[in-house]
């Protein structure tokens, strides 16, 4: 996971060693070489993400491929935050290591489960949830018929068995460490925002779609507030997407590893042309077309 990065780009050298020296692991080390069973932890998971995103942002940026607007689905809100100026590198490495962090101790003290719910709509599914509870909810709206869920591992539960009743064409439980973006997660929420309040924001150099609001946002102080509500709200990417569109965005990369992304964009609107970014031929590939 990043290592063509590494090896080809003085740049992303420079900052997966810059990584390494902030947190208390060799995060290059767990990327390069693994194990899987060490890189799968979120603690360790969040930070490589977002080291590997920022990476290619700024790659593409020095090539050219600078944004007028950003958005990021759930940790990729820090990396759109960083690629727009308003969070530093270090201080978004140093973040995302205790937002893992948290979430994974939370998920030891305070065990829950998710889902992906396939085929139904947004609103049958909140009901469902209400209808399950105690404790489960919404934590994703990535797209048009794709809900995923989040709470106590047996209230997830009769809410996927009630979706499969309802006709959903798939219910597909998800290998996490915790019930993310639910109200399970209100501790981490409350430790979070003393350190985002000991964190340095600046105002972006372009709006930052936000994952709460699913609308473009400017001003330090909402970024910040925003990052501590998402911890429990859930992530309207599908709406996210929809305002990108709203604003005129006709192309967008997708920076970071994988393309689950572009999958999801695919399926909310075909008006944005979504390219992928995480690879060093990827990188070339784009930088040569906008030659």
């Amino acid at each position: 996971m990043g290592y063509d990065l590494y090896q080809r780009y003085p740049e992303a050298t420079a900052m997966f060693d810059e990584a390494d020296s902030i947190l208390d692991f060799a995060l290059t080390e767990l990327c390069f070489s693994g194990p899987m069973e060490r890189l799968s932890q979120t603690s360790v998971t969040q930070p490589a993400v977002y080291v590997h995103s920022v990476i290619v942002a700024r790659l593409l940026a020095l090539r050219g491929h600078t944004p007028e607007v950003v958005a990021g689905h759930s940790l990729g809100e820090y990396s759109a935050l960083t690629a727009a100026g308003a969070l530093s590198f270090a201080d978004g490495v140093a973040l995302v290591h205790e937002r893992g962090r948290l979430m994974q101790e939370a998920g030891r003290e305070n065990p829950g489960a998710m889902a992906a719910i396939l085929g139904l709509e947004d609103d049958v599914v909140a009901r469902l949830c209400t209808e399950a509870g105690p404790v489960v909810v919404p934590a994703n709206f990535n797209s048009t018929g794709q809900v995923v869920i989040s709470g106590e591992a047996d209230a997830v539960l009769r809410a996927s068995e009630a979706a499969s009743l309802a006709g959903a064409s798939k219910v597909v439980p998800l290998p996490v460490s915790g019930a993310f973006h639910s109200p399970l997660m209100a501790p981490v929420a409350q430790a979070l925002a003393t350190r985002l309040e000991e964190t340095t924001f600046s105002t972006p150099t372009v709006p930052v779609v936000a994952n709460v609001t699913a609308a473009p946002e400017t001003d330090p102080q909402a970024l910040r507030r925003l990052l501590v509500e998402q911890v429990t709200a859930p992530v309207r990417w599908g709406e996210s997407v929809l305002a990108l569109a709203g604003m005129g965005v006709d192309e967008a990369i997708e920076a970071g590893p994988g393309a689950v992304l572009r999958g999801l964009g695919r399926r909310i609107t075909r008006d944005i042309k979504i390219a992928t970014a995480g690879t060093a031929d990827e990188i070339d590939a784009l930088a040569t077309s906008s030659a």
